[in-house]
Order: structure tokens, then sequence, then C-alpha cells
């Protein structure tokens, strides 16, 4: 990403709407398997804001869990430690400094979309090599390359995927899917023309992303839309939408 990004995201990824919306999707998507003393890598941290989700106590995902983080940015892990997170690695998704079977469970959260992931079944099948088997993953990435606009300039897209693409791929790297579903589906109609108005610019200068802070108008409808959409999320799955997102689990055998 932009450098500038990193500052931008942590300023607003513990309070703005769509953080705090997507983790309540996620907790839904994820149920009861974060269980006590299960070890959690957040498999491309950013600054960190969801890795003190992990290790925090939440009424949905209990306690007592161990959170690990890995990005490839200097700046993603200062931001890090400004967050007094321990136990961090700069590194790859694509080789990832654990042993094989070392986690419960994984998370990667818009992450193997971006330029700098050079492969993303390579970056899935290092997900599949350090959980243990039974272990999970929740898989996130943007949805539909007809979105591309300069938010996904600023943050480096290579690109967005359907979620059968996601699938495929997820499946490919020895992975079973458990749930697969579309994600920020009421807001896609207002979102998809913002972002087909704001095309990438060849423009000089440097992109900016959507992050930012919220008037309080927009903070509250986008925090009732993702509210709504992770209790329809409880019963079934969303036909489309902004976020594409997978839930797979490691098998006892994982294709090499």
């Amino acid at each position: 990403m932009n450098p500038a990004e990193y500052q931008a995201m942590y300023r607003v990824e513990d309070t703005l709407w769509w953080y705090q919306g997507m983790r309540r999707i996620s907790s839904v998507l994820i149920g009861d398997r974060m269980t006590p003393g299960s070890r959690i890598l957040d498999a491309g941290c950013g600054t960190g804001g969801n890795l003190a989700w992990i290790d925090g106590d939440t009424p949905r995902l209990g306690k007592h869990r161990t959170g690990f983080g890995v990005d490839l940015s200097e700046k993603a892990m200062g931001f890090c430690q400004a967050r007094n997170l321990e136990r961090v690695a700069q590194a790859s998704v694509c080789d990832l400094p654990f042993a094989s079977e070392s986690f419960d469970g994984l998370l990667s959260f818009d992450v193997i979309y971006h330029l700098g992931v050079t492969s993303d079944l390579a970056a899935l099948r290092e997900a599949a090599r350090v959980l243990r088997p039974g272990g999970w993953a929740l898989i996130r990435v943007p949805a539909f390359d007809a979105l591309l606009s300069a938010h996904d300039a600023a943050v480096h897209t290579r690109e967005r995927y359907r979620l059968a693409s996601l699938k495929e791929r997820v499946s490919a790297a020895g992975l079973v899917i458990e749930r697969a579903t579309y994600a920020n589906t009421l807001l896609f109609p207002i979102a998809a023309i913002s972002r087909m108005i704001r095309r990438p610019s060849h423009e000089p200068g440097e992109p900016s992303s959507d992050v930012r802070p919220a008037s309080g108008t927009a903070q509250a409808i986008g925090s009732l839309a993702l509210r709504l959409e992770a209790l329809a999320l409880e019963r079934a799955s969303l036909p489309f939408g902004l976020s594409a997102i997978v839930l797979a689990t490691r098998p006892r055998e994982v294709p090499r």
C-alpha cells in the first residue's frame, strides 16, 4: 500500500463503522471455532486492529485465545508496536515464519489481492500448511473487478474477486470450503456508483483510499447496514456485495 494508508488505517481501525461491522460479520462466520486456548494467526495484520480484537474478550468469541500476526510492511510493524502487540513478525504471507501445523485458526482480511503478494495461491497454501488438521481459515477479499477505483490504486490492488474464483483458489490450496458468501451487500449500490465514478486516475500524485473518518450520519448508516447483514448471515449467505468471504478448514492431508 501507499505508506500514508497505514497511518490512515491506524487512525480509524478501532472506530470506523466498516472495521467494526466486518469484525461483527467475521464473528458470525467463525462461530464457536475460537475455543479457549486457540492459537490464531492474522496473516497480513496491517496496523494490528484485528490482532488486538483476537486477543481481546468478546461475548461471541469468548476469551483465552492467543493471536499472532505477520505483515510485510515495516510501517505496519511500527503501528503494531504502538498497540503493544508482541507476537508479530515482519514477513510475507507467501513464506510464513512458522512451523507446519502451528495454528488452530487463521485470518486473512483483504491481503491476498495486493500487488505485493506475488501469488495468492502460494499464500493460501502457506495458510493451509501452518494450520493444524481440522484448523480453520477465514479469507476475505474485495469483490468484482468492475469496481476498481482510486481506492484500489491507493492500496495497490492486483485484482478484485468473484466468489467463485476465490473458492476455486482456496480449494486448489488444499482447504475444504465450509461457507462462502459475499458481504457489504446493503450498501453495494451506493458504493458501486461511487467506485465507478472514482476510476483510477493517471494524474500525477498518490491516489487516496476510502479509509477516512466518517460523518456521524455515515457512521450510523454503515453500522446499521453491517449489523443487519451480520444477523442475516446467521441464517443464509448473501448473493453479492463489495467483499467475498470464504471459511475453510484444513483436512488431514494437504496437497503439495
